[in-house]
């Protein structure tokens, strides 16, 4: 018999999609965050300790699954912009929550 896969993807879409207002908000969040995380294991050797570490343990090697799973851990958030005019609409800004 068949068995139901889980999905490729962990955090689930759905999941994702409930910590954030919208598909881009959830896009953009995600690729600000995964940059940082990308620079901050590029500087490892270097020493400079200029970035914000990963803020979950995560098995994944890729820097967008990790930074998805922060956003699903409520360990990253969506902050709107001051005076943007746009409301709930417009761009968003990432914010690390504080180291614990």
């Amino acid at each position: 018999m068949a068995q139901v896969h889980d999905s490729m993807m962990s955090p689930k879409i759905e999941d994702l999609l409930g910590k954030v207002n919208s598909r881009f908000t959830l896009v953009t969040l995600g690729s600000m965050r995964a940059r940082q995380i990308n620079s901050y294991f590029g500087q490892l050797a270097d020493g400079l300790g200029a970035n914000v570490p990963p803020q979950v343990t995560s098995v994944a090697r890729k820097p967008l699954s990790i930074a998805f799973e922060e956003i699903a851990a409520d360990k990253i958030v969506a902050v709107p912009l001051e005076g943007d005019g746009a409301g709930d609409e417009g761009a968003e800004s990432a914010s690390a929550a504080s180291s614990e």
